[in-house]
């Protein structure tokens, strides 16, 4: 087999250890893919929210939610995919370790209806002047990823959930987004940063 783009030695020393690596390369072959396929695309595409990691230049991760309209994640190539930043807390923990260390993973999951997990590894990069922001509601960065593994997981741990709603904070057209509580608290009020002009729609 190949050099492997999944498996390092630290995957390795286990895979011997409980003798799995035939197992591992096995299905590295057969389902890592570094183009999405349609029906990726329409799974990446239904989801309201995905999970993002990051890892700052000294390697120390962060994991993230990100949520938003089905849709708001596009296949916008064959080895590529976009997403919007919306307004936050201004931390920028996660575009802030994109900026520095651009190696990410994402973790696009359904937890409702048929369980599903999907993941995707590769290259990031934040932009400010992406031709998608004047399309994307809400926007006010838009992170471009490279696909580098596209891989699904088995998804046997995955309850069974319902969903009720979407966000009331969901970027929606025509419509300006409710401030979250928090920055209404004596601690904050006085130190939140402006809103971005961003597409209404």
């Amino acid at each position: 087999m190949p050099e492997s783009v999944m498996f390092h030695d630290g995957n390795r020393q286990l895979q011997d250890q409980f003798d799995s690596r035939r197992i591992s390369d096995r299905l590295e072959e057969k389902l890592t893919r570094k183009e999405f396929s349609t029906d990726d695309k329409l799974f990446i595409e239904s989801l309201p929210y995905f999970f993002l990691a990051t890892a700052d230049a000294d390697g120390r991760p962060d994991c993230s939610f990100k949520g938003g309209p089905p849709g708001f994640v596009r296949v916008t190539g064959p080895s590529e995919i976009a997403f919007p930043d919306y307004d936050g807390n201004g931390m920028f923990k996660s575009l802030g370790n994109v900026t520095v260390n651009p190696s990410i993973g994402l973790l696009f999951i359904a937890m409702h209806g048929k369980p599903r997990r999907l993941r995707v590894n590769g290259e990031a990069r934040v932009r400010d002047n992406d031709p998608l922001l004047a399309e994307t509601v809400g926007a006010q960065l838009i992170v471009r990823v490279t696909a580098r593994a596209i891989f699904p997981n088995c998804p046997r741990y995955i309850p069974a959930m319902q969903m009720t709603e979407p966000s009331a904070y969901t970027p929606q057209a025509g419509c300006n987004a409710p401030e979250p509580k928090w920055k209404e608290f004596a601690d904050f009020k006085d130190y939140i940063h402006p809103r971005q002009p961003t597409f209404k729609g």
